[in-house]
């Protein structure tokens, strides 16, 4: 499989009136978070298909997919690293791991994220404690929305192994933050925790439940009892 042959699959199966619903939906307009993305228009099995035919692409073209000015063409390499991931030894994950670090200024929507943050850098720094700190904390600290939101959501490869202590603490680093994209994946990580461990969520809870942005609030306490989310919503 070549470059060349996926890009021309893509085009093949593109669809001018999804890329116009594409545009819309992540915020493609003028003042938007994804302003100036282009779109093709590609729906999510055409895009995991092709990434599934085109997993043994060589990493120097997955690094010129991630590149394109294309967002379906960003999403099926990122699709194509998670696989490549997966399957990779040590220095494989290493390298993939280190591309997407380097290409965050790439993964620039909140759907490209999140089908990889978890995959690449939450299984890499799971298995690499000493690098987890710093890491963590530039990506939650950093003026991007992207990286800021790559922090959170890789944490959820630490909740599904029981570990809930990361997720914990960016969520507190990201209390005060002003944008909606970033309480949403904060309250879902939240409420990824209370599926888990309630007592884990609601302890976190009774400590910022004051502080956090209504819609992070919301997020989090989604699957509570209708009793119990209105008292959370008065505190």
């Amino acid at each position: 499989m070549s470059l060349a042959k996926l890009r021309t699959e893509m085009r093949r199966a593109a669809s001018p009136a999804r890329a116009r619903g594409a545009l819309r939906f992540f915020k493609g307009g003028p003042g938007e978070y994804g302003e100036g993305d282009r779109f093709l228009g590609l729906d999510a099995a055409g895009m995991h298909g092709a990434a599934q035919r085109h997993s043994a692409l060589p990493l120097g073209d997955v690094r010129k997919l991630l590149r394109s000015r294309w967002h379906e063409e960003r999403a099926v390499a990122l699709l194509i690293l998670v696989r490549q991931y997966r399957r990779g030894d040590e220095a494989a994950r290493k390298r993939i791991y280190q591309l997407y670090l380097r290409s965050t200024k790439h993964i620039n929507n909140w759907d490209l994220v999140d089908c990889s943050a978890e995959h690449i850098v939450g299984a890499w720094l799971y298995t690499h404690p000493a690098e987890r700190g710093r890491v963590f904390d530039r990506l939650a600290r950093s003026s991007s929305l992207w990286e800021r939101r790559i922090a959170m959501i890789a944490t959820r490869h630490f909740i599904r192994q029981g570990d809930f202590r990361e997720t914990l603490r960016i969520a507190q680093m990201l209390l005060r933050d002003e944008h909606d994209l970033i309480h949403k994946a904060t309250g879902w990580m939240l409420r990824e925790v209370g599926d888990r461990n309630h007592a884990v969520e609601v302890g976190f809870l009774r400590r910022f439940a004051a502080r956090m942005p209504r819609t992070m609030l919301r997020y989090a306490i989604e699957k509570f009892p209708e009793r119990e989310r209105q008292r959370w919503l008065r505190k």
